[in-house]
């Protein structure tokens, strides 16, 4: 009988293959961290390496190489887990402007926050009567908060049929939800959230140096927190992280720069639209050489050709020719494969005007480029749906009032602590870039139906504006639910 091709090929090769974790050989982080980088200098396996370093090896070595000698990437072998806890939703959007981290934040579409459950800045602590209002206003929002959900649970009671055989907590749940998902839109940035944190020690140490730097006395504390916990894990890899003077001046040299040129000034809150009022989504760039771009980093891969000589080259195939080359090599695509890396050559810039909620479900999406403004209550707020058609919009109007009023008073004091008292429910501005493979994921994932209603409609908006630019680009794009503008046959 013949042996299979790849055990003949296995016996065939003088060193045979190995794959085996490190973490069973009860190691700490930094010294996993050490072996890794050893193997550059040293002939042995990893595990022979291992067993000889040492915690203080380890340390040494570290001290010497990746902080004395800049050595960086060897930090990021060594990975921390982290439990945060009872921060507000303010702090954790710092926290989580990290891409090479991973997060899992505890939800507000799936229970319903305690009572006060919320975060007193300490930037009010010499002013007492600010601090009152404040404390007010937050308390009248979660009070709203559960009026609202009783309100939306009696509406859906009325509207929504028992399934056959769904028992009374079965039914209760599920209506709960809906209730709950809508009525979080008026909690305020200040509520507290848990959010699970796994990184490397080099990506920790740069979020630890961008919270100690923050304006926000929270988010230097939380930073102090993760930089103590961090030690107890990789003592050494992330022993200087600490302020840094460019990171701490920046926000000042900005808003003093917007202050110079008159861009700094805010306009008075708006009126509250309902949730049929559709979010403001432009597109604020795209390339028109888009697709002989593609076309050719795809030519170019297998080409001894400059990348100059293949685009200028291909920007004499004709029409025809190209939409070829971007069709057949993307016509393999299943509904859940990511496209090649050759598409993120091609690039689009978007602004959004979408509520905070929203935002928070956007930004999830870290391999793009997103760049908001301060949180403020000056663009209005989005009412639910459901909340509007139970009848409870003045129900809601009168909750948030006072956070507005409450807004403006501590904007006075502090601009950066008036953003706790903004809710979910008000519009935010970002500006954000992402190509066009980011833009096959973000854009299969957050308009299907069983995409989160905030953010639903302004990637739907976003994908519309893109495939209307460049219809070409998208003809292989797999959704699960195509909206009645698609200009491409529909699939299956």
């Amino acid at each position: 009988m013949t042996e299979p091709i790849n055990k003949i090929r296995e016996s065939d090769q003088l060193y045979s293959r190995r794959v085996y974790p490190l973490d069973e050989l009860g190691l700490t982080e930094e010294q996993i961290a050490v072996a890794f980088a050893m193997t550059s200098r040293r002939p042995e396996a990893f595990d022979e390496i291992a067993k000889q370093v040492s915690e203080e090896k380890a340390a040494d070595f570290n001290e010497r190489w990746v902080l004395g000698y800049g050595h960086a990437s060897v930090a990021e072998h060594a990975v921390v887990h982290l439990a945060v806890e009872n921060v507000s939703r303010l702090a954790v959007d710092t926290l989580e402007d990290n891409r090479l981290a991973s997060y899992t934040e505890k939800s507000s579409r799936y229970q319903v926050m305690p009572e006060d459950y919320y975060y007193v800045p300490e930037e009010l602590d010499q002013h007492p009567a600010l601090k009152q209002e404040y404390e007010a206003a937050c308390q009248g929002l979660f009070q709203g908060y559960f009026k609202l959900i009783d309100g939306c649970m009696d509406y859906l009671r009325g509207i929504t049929p028992r399934i056959a055989s769904e028992r009374d907590g079965a039914y209760r749940m599920r209506l709960s939800r809906v209730a709950t998902d809508h009525c979080r839109a008026l909690l305020p940035a200040a509520t507290l959230t848990h959010v699970g944190v796994t990184a490397n020690a080099r990506t920790l140490e740069h979020a630890i140096a961008k919270l100690v730097s923050a304006e926000l006395i929270e988010e230097q504390r939380l930073g102090e927190a993760i930089r103590e916990q961090g030690r107890l894990v990789t003592p050494t890899l992330i022993k200087y992280a600490d302020k840094v003077d460019y990171l701490q001046r920046a926000p000042g040299l900005a808003l003093e720069l917007a202050r110079r040129y008159g861009f700094a000034d805010e306009e008075p809150a708006v009126d509250s639209v309902t949730g049929d009022g559709a979010p403001e989504v432009k597109l604020v760039h795209w390339d028109p050489m888009g697709e002989e771009k593609l076309a050719a980093v795809i030519l170019y891969r297998y080409s001894n050709l400059s990348y100059d000589e293949v685009l200028e080259q291909v920007k004499g195939l004709g029409t025809e020719a190209l939409q070829a080359i971007i069709d057949e090599s993307s016509a393999g695509l299943g509904p859940h494969d990511t496209p090649v890396r050759e598409f993120e050559v091609v690039d689009y810039t978007f602004e959004f005007l979408l509520d905070y909620g929203a935002y928070r479900e956007f930004k999830r999406h870290r391999m793009m480029s997103y760049l908001p403004q301060p949180l403020t209550v000056a663009h209005g707020y989005l009412i639910p749906q459901v909340v509007a058609d139970a009848g409870l919009s003045a129900l809601f109007d009168d909750a948030v009032r006072p956070a507005e009023e409450a807004y403006w008073n501590v904007k006075e004091v502090s601009p950066q602590a008036a953003q706790y008292l903004v809710t979910h429910a008000h519009n935010r501005r970002v500006v954000t870039r992402f190509n066009l493979r980011e833009s096959y994921h973000l854009f299969k994932m957050r308009t299907s139906d069983e995409a989160h209603f905030a953010i639903r409609e302004p990637m739907v908006e976003a994908m519309r504006l893109a495939v209307e630019v460049q219809p070409q680009l998208f003809r292989h794009l797999k959704l699960r639910n195509y909206p009645d503008w698609w200009p491409h046959a529909k699939q299956d």
